[in-house]
């Protein structure tokens, strides 16, 4: 399991220590969802199961 960084509304944000090939970034997961958020600009990377209105509100939770 990688450490998390902030729980919020049922989101789990964390990070994994091993991905320094990649730009800045942080993965979201809520009941079995997950993404993966670029940090600068804030966007989403890549997603598994959240919807829009998901991705609105666990961004604005970042």
């Amino acid at each position: 399991m990688s450490p998390s960084s902030h729980r919020e509304k049922g989101y789990r944000f964390f990070f994994f220590s091993e991905e320094r090939q990649e730009p800045p970034h942080i993965h979201v997961e809520k009941a079995g969802k997950i993404a993966k958020i670029w940090l600068d600009p804030v966007e989403v990377s890549k997603n598994y199961g959240f919807t829009n209105k998901d991705n609105e509100i666990y961004i604005n939770s970042s």
